[in-house]
């Protein structure tokens, strides 16, 4: 099988690369540590990379589009329309992260994945699994595993692609009316916590509003009872097309050694589905902001990640983790900077 071939070829980070980059932080001319985690996520893609030696001026935000039959409950302050509107400002290069990834140096890569409505514009990629969008999950199956997986593989696929381009780092996001309903359906069975304890009010939703979305998540996992030793069957029970497809972007940034910042929210729980499948994945995973949604310290525990910024962003589209590549590139100019000696400065050594 394809993907179970894909998922077993992945390789943990090289961790003789990651101590040479910690060797290389302590002989930059500064106080040992000093850069905090922006050291720390220069270490981490070390490990990807396989080297001490690397670089990360090529960069591209992938945004993957899809819509989700739960809407139909009420569990939104928005129709599926919308998502059509904001992918159609995507493919102009007109929406907020597109802005944002031009003085980030970003390439913006929209995917329609499974939106409901199509945009045939020549700026999206068209990768649709299902017309339509999922199904509503209080009543079927969000989607079908071989669904499930034929958009993980969409993900995959686009990693190898922009590899080929020789793209250093990837930012994942998203646009999809829903889909804080079934990030949290996700993660309430990967976390084993209660839809109420993982479940937030998305784009705005009132206390009934909020009581929906709740009622939803509970019902469709009683009815469908998804397994949380199978990532695969949990996406396709209560997941979305959008989050199948970035748990393909995060294990393709592990297969093809690609650095991969996670946005909020719905990339956090993509994420996690990838380490379930493969937790060698978690290795590229880089965590860029803290999402407001109640979910958000659960799942960077059980990744093992720390977010950069703590800025209260909620917009999604992957804006939190394009603005963190520009503290990115400035760290890295500080790694590759002046030394010790350059500076003709005695060296800081450990103190117990």
């Amino acid at each position: 099988m394809k993907l179970q071939s894909m998922i077993s070829s992945i390789q943990p980070a090289d961790r003789t690369a990651m101590e040479a980059a910690r060797q290389k932080w302590n002989g930059v001319g500064k106080p040992l540590g000093s850069l905090g985690l922006l050291e720390d996520q220069v270490v981490r893609m070390a490990g990807v990379f396989g080297t001490a030696d690397f670089e990360i001026t090529r960069k591209a935000v992938v945004i993957m589009c899809a819509d989700n039959g739960v809407v139909e409950e009420g569990v939104t302050q928005s129709g599926q329309e919308v998502t059509a509107v904001v992918a159609s400002n995507m493919a102009r290069r007109r929406s907020s992260v597109c802005k944002m990834a031009r003085v980030a140096g970003a390439e913006v890569y929209p995917v329609d994945i499974g939106m409901a409505c199509a945009v045939e514009l020549p700026g999206i990629a068209q990768r649709c699994v299902r017309r339509g969008g999922t199904r509503n999950f209080t009543k079927e199956p969000a989607m079908t595993r071989q669904e499930a997986e034929q958009a993980v593989q969409v993900g995959i696929d686009l990693v190898r692609t922009l590899h080929e381009k020789g793209v250093h780092l990837i930012a994942t996001g998203e646009m999809g009316i829903g889909n804080t309903t079934t990030s949290a359906a996700v993660l309430s069975i990967l976390l084993n916590r209660s839809p109420a304890e993982m479940t937030g009010r998305g784009a705005g939703l009132s206390n009934e509003g909020l009581e929906r979305k709740i009622r939803a998540i509970e019902t469709a996992i009683a009815l469908h009872r998804p397994d949380p030793a199978d990532s695969l069957d949990v996406l396709s029970k209560v997941g979305g097309y959008d989050l199948a497809g970035l748990c393909g972007v995060f294990l393709g940034g592990a297969l093809y050694r690609i650095p991969v910042l996670m946005d909020g929210l719905i990339s956090g729980a993509a994420a996690l589905c990838a380490v379930r499948l493969c937790p060698a994945a978690g290795d590229c995973v880089l965590a860029s902001h803290l999402s407001g949604e109640p979910a958000a310290w659960p799942v960077m525990d059980a990744l093992g990640v720390r977010p950069l910024l703590q800025a209260g962003l909620r917009l999604g589209e992957g804006t939190g983790a394009v603005a963190v590549m520009p503290v990115l590139d400035m760290a890295m100019t500080v790694y590759n900077g002046d030394t010790f000696d350059d500076l003709q400065i005695e060296a800081y050594t450990p103190q117990n």
